[in-house]
């Protein structure tokens, strides 16, 4: 499993792993992408602190070809922590690959509950695209992508239509998601993180991806792990029934041995040959576009 043992084996990382949230201690120190760079930092999408957003954008060869297609990366910590200043080596990965991408902050537990965090990540996404010309991006192809979750959150913004009226962007605008490691079947509610996120809702059924699918949603890879013992697999293998039953196109993508923060781990540079997450989506979203635009 590539987890924080396996972090931790690295010379450099291992005295700081007992004080740091690992995903911290990886983007302090892992090698960034060349051919990408942070372009903008602290964009606004509402008045809250954590309501703003990061764009990284493609350099040199990665940026040839005209405007570039946008992707909104939203990272997980159970709904209850994260920061988008732990991310760079996310954003500069698919910035590398040739996406426009956005890292935004949202609203926590226990301040925020369900709906609040999937409003924010939908207000990210729509005050993205409204400003991603600005920095060379092509919102006519606009994806989301996400880890744990943040891969709960970017399947909802393709879901649920009450999100997106509340969030002011367009279902129709999203592409196609690309989810990792997510939690999409979780009812009951039987961990604290779950119960603290959710516990309020007044329809809990609705808050399961797998009871939102219709045949509206975009197309969707989902990539887990085969020793992922915080969110199963069998997730992954839900949703895509659920998809397919309405003829969505889906993708899952198992990764033997690795773990839950291993799938995330193996988007930075010195963790790729662990599992190929990131070329796995990239290539999925190149097969999207090779077809026609989303409405």
């Amino acid at each position: 499993m590539l987890d924080r043992r396996r972090l931790a084996r690295l010379p450099l990382l291992a005295p700081l792993i007992a004080a740091c949230r690992p995903v911290t201690v990886l983007d302090t120190l892992v090698p960034k992408d060349g051919q990408s760079v942070l372009a903008a930092e602290n964009l606004s999408y509402g008045p809250h602190s954590r309501q703003h957003f990061d764009i990284y954008v493609p350099t040199g060869e990665a940026a040839t070809g005209g405007p570039q297609p946008l992707l909104l990366f939203i990272y997980g910590g159970g709904w209850r922590s994260g920061r988008k200043s732990d991310y760079h080596f996310a954003g500069r990965a698919f910035a590398a690959r040739g996406y426009v991408t956005a890292v935004a902050d949202y609203r926590l537990v226990p301040e925020a509950r369900y709906p609040d965090f999937l409003v924010d990540c939908g207000r990210a996404l729509a005050a993205f695209r409204e400003v991603a010309a600005d920095y060379g991006g092509d919102p006519g192809w606009t994806f989301v992508a996400g880890h744990s979750a943040g891969a709960y959150n970017a399947v909802m913004l393709a879901l649920a239509p009450e999100i997106a009226a509340a969030a002011g962007y367009e279902r129709g605008s999203i592409g196609a998601v690309a989810a990792i490691a997510g939690p999409y079947d979780f009812l009951p509610l039987r961990v604290d993180t779950t119960e603290a996120a959710f516990g309020e809702a007044s329809d809990k059924p609705a808050t399961q991806p797998i009871n939102r699918v219709d045949a509206t949603a975009p197309p969707m890879i989902l990539l887990t792990g085969t020793a992922d013992e915080v969110v199963v697999p069998a997730n992954a293998d839900r949703l895509a029934a659920e998809l397919r039953a309405v003829g969505v196109p889906v993708e899952v993508v198992r990764y033997e041995g690795v773990g839950h923060n291993g799938a995330l781990m193996s988007i930075a540079r010195p963790f790729r040959g662990y599992a190929d997450i990131l070329g796995d989506v990239d290539a999925f979203f190149e097969r999207i576009m090779a077809g026609a635009p989303p409405s």
